[in-house]
C-alpha cells in the first residue's frame, strides 16, 4: 500500500529524508528557514503524516522518523503521473521530457546507460 502525500507533507518528509530522524522542533526550524512556515503549521503537517503512517514519533523530545522511503514515494508519484497524464505510457512521458529541454552529451549518455541497464 502506498501512502498518498500532498505537496506540503512532502516538504516535511523531504527534511527527514535529507537529514534523518530529527526532533519536530528541528524540522520546524528547517521549514521556517526554507519555506517560511511557522511552528504550528509544521507540527500540523507532521501529525498528518503520522496519521498516514509516513512518520513515526518517539519520545522524549517528539523525535520524528520517516517510515516511507523517498524512492517508494517517487515511484508512486511517477506511476500516478504516467497513468493520469500519459495514458499509462512511460515512453510518452520520456518523449515529453526529452522534447522540453536541450540535453548535454553527458546527460544523453547517462540516459542511454539507463536504457541499456533496463534491457
Amino acid at each position: 500500500m502506498t501512502v498518498k502525500l500532498h505537496d506540503s507533507e512532502l516538504k516535511v518528509m523531504d527534511v527527514l529524508w535529507r537529514e534523518g530522524p530529527l526532533p519536530a522542533r528541528r524540522v520546524a526550524e528547517v521549514l521556517e528557514r526554507e519555506v517560511g512556515w511557522n511552528v504550528n503549521t509544521t507540527y500540523t503537517l507532521i501529525k498528518r503524516c503520522m496519521k498516514k503512517s509516513a512518520i513515526e514519533r518517539t519520545d522524549p523530545g517528539f523525535q520524528c522518523r520517516a517510515l516511507v522511503p523517498k524512492e517508494a514515494v517517487q515511484e508512486a508519484e511517477t506511476d500516478e503521473l504516467i497513468n493520469k497524464i500519459f495514458d499509462g505510457s512511460a515512453d510518452k512521458l520520456f518523449a515529453s521530457l526529452l522534447g522540453r529541454k536541450k540535453l548535454t552529451a553527458e546527460q544523453l549518455q547517462r540516459l542511454r546507460d539507463i536504457v541499456d541497464e533496463l534491457e
